[in-house]
């Protein structure tokens, strides 16, 4: 009896020794599916397997990804690649460090224009005077749907744009705030089957790019002080971009847990698709449409700000 009870006892130990010796970091990242790679990583014990405490933290507003970085509240975030770079134009040191989504075709419709009941949105032109909510001014949604105001023939500074998060779209909308918001799955579906409104355009699959949407990043500092969590973070980010892109269930169950959405309606359609291999010509569509848009002040050295 007694040598069960040591032995017990020193399973305790040796568990909390393995726990101890966990290196613990925090992962930011909105309520969308293009971090799914990193939920799966946390749901399926990727990361704890490789040695790494790793968490997922919500964040409500993409563009406050890049200061939450610098003051450590994470470690690492998916910022779009719009606030990536307006970030380090702005003189934050920020790098980054792996892929996480890239626009696909799979999944360009998941992406809209979604206007309330009661306003009449059925073309390009018919934004102009309107109020539209966007997850972030100078974010992924917002720079592309002004890229494809302006392709259309329209000009952006007819529209009238307002920050609005995810999950209080719906409310806003009902409340008539906002006459429409750019938003994503599965946001789209369940604000359809609320009878909120009705979409309005799907601006991204018109653009039909192939650019990074979301990558994950970290602040200079803290990826060239530890480069052994830098290693371990992309072996299980690609490890969970592997289940993300074959398997639907999986994602699906880790998307609705993080982003607090019904899995039915995540099953509805497919995560976001994983492309963990990042180079820095993958941003260099980016670059240029920003400064179309007035969005960067200088010269980046695309070189520079990803991470090998």
């Amino acid at each position: 009896m007694r040598l069960k009870t040591i032995a017990a006892a020193m399973m305790t130990l040796l568990a909390a020794g393995a726990a101890h010796g966990q290196q613990k970091i925090q992962i930011g990242c909105t309520a969308t599916t293009d971090c799914s790679a990193a939920m799966v990583a946390v749901d399926e014990g990727i990361f704890k397997r490789l040695g790494l405490d790793a968490e997922m933290v919500l964040i409500g507003i993409n563009s406050n990804i890049p200061a939450a970085l610098l003051s450590n509240s994470i470690q690492i975030g998916g910022p779009t690649s719009s606030v990536f770079l307006q970030a380090v134009d702005g003189g934050l040191d920020l790098v980054a460090v792996s892929g996480a989504s890239v626009m696909n075709q799979r999944t360009a419709n998941l992406t809209t224009a979604f206007a309330r009941n009661g306003v009449t949105i059925k073309e390009p032109k018919d934004f102009v005077g309107k109020k539209v909510g966007a997850p972030g001014l100078g974010a992924f949604l917002h720079v592309l749907f002004v890229k494809w105001l302006q392709e259309k023939g329209v000009d952006p500074k007819g529209v009238n744009f307002v920050e609005v998060s995810f999950p209080t779209m719906n409310d806003i909308l009902k409340s008539g705030a906002v006459d429409a918001v750019l938003t994503s799955e599965p946001f789209v579906t369940r604000m359809t089957n609320a009878g909120t409104g009705y979409v309005a355009a799907r601006y991204v699959a018109d653009l039909n790019r192939t650019e990074p949407i979301i990558f994950y990043a970290a602040s200079r500092d803290w990826a060239e002080k530890n480069p052994e969590i830098v290693k371990k973070f992309r072996e299980a980010v690609a490890e969970g971009a592997k289940i993300v892109n074959a398997d639907r269930d999986k994602a699906s169950a880790s998307i609705a847990k993080f982003t607090k959405q019904p899995l039915d309606i995540v099953k509805l359609n497919p995560p976001s698709y994983q492309e963990p291999a990042m180079k820095a010509s993958d941003l260099a569509w980016w670059v240029e449409v920003m400064k179309q848009q007035k969005l960067l002040q200088g010269n980046i050295d695309l070189a520079k700000v990803v991470l090998k």
